[in-house]
């Protein structure tokens, strides 16, 4: 959130109760009484030379691999097992934010997003969300969009 700070740009802060242990996207999307549409989860996956890349697609929705590895001109990507997540971009699952990684990765946004006024995702730990524009969360992140879900 510091670097949106940064930016200047408009996003709102949502909290949400972790003590039940339901951090995944489908229980925390129903938790707030959000539309699931409007609510992307991050994910992590690397290249066949180890280079990370971020997608970031509707809860409810699965990554396609091939479409994601085209997005990013690669012949194949992979999930980034869990045990990875942490030391790779610094955060955790249940946690993690397209924005404010360890490094900044390629980052690809499902292209339902474009018919949004609001996007939310993770505000880089579990219990917070944030909601922003779709073109500002592109514009923080250098991201693109295309179809990557099944």
């Amino acid at each position: 959130m510091r670097m949106i700070d940064k930016q200047k740009i408009a996003y709102r802060e949502h909290v949400y109760a972790i003590d039940d242990g339901l951090i995944d996207g489908n229980s925390v999307y129903k938790k707030l009484g959000l539309e699931a549409d409007s609510f992307f989860k991050t994910l992590v996956a690397k290249g066949k030379d180890k280079q990370i890349f971020v997608f970031v697609i509707p809860v409810l929705k699965e990554l396609d691999l091939k479409k994601a590895a085209k997005s990013v001109g690669e012949k194949s990507v992979e999930m980034l097992h869990v045990k990875e997540l942490l030391p790779t971009t610094g955060y955790i699952r249940g946690g993690c934010s397209p924005i404010g990684m360890k490094k900044m990765f390629a980052t690809v946004f499902d292209n339902s997003m474009q018919n949004l006024e609001e996007i939310f995702v993770s505000g880089g730990r579990q219990g917070l969300l944030m909601s922003l524009a779709p073109k500002d969360l592109l514009k923080v992140t250098d991201g693109k969009m295309d179809d990557i879900v099944v």
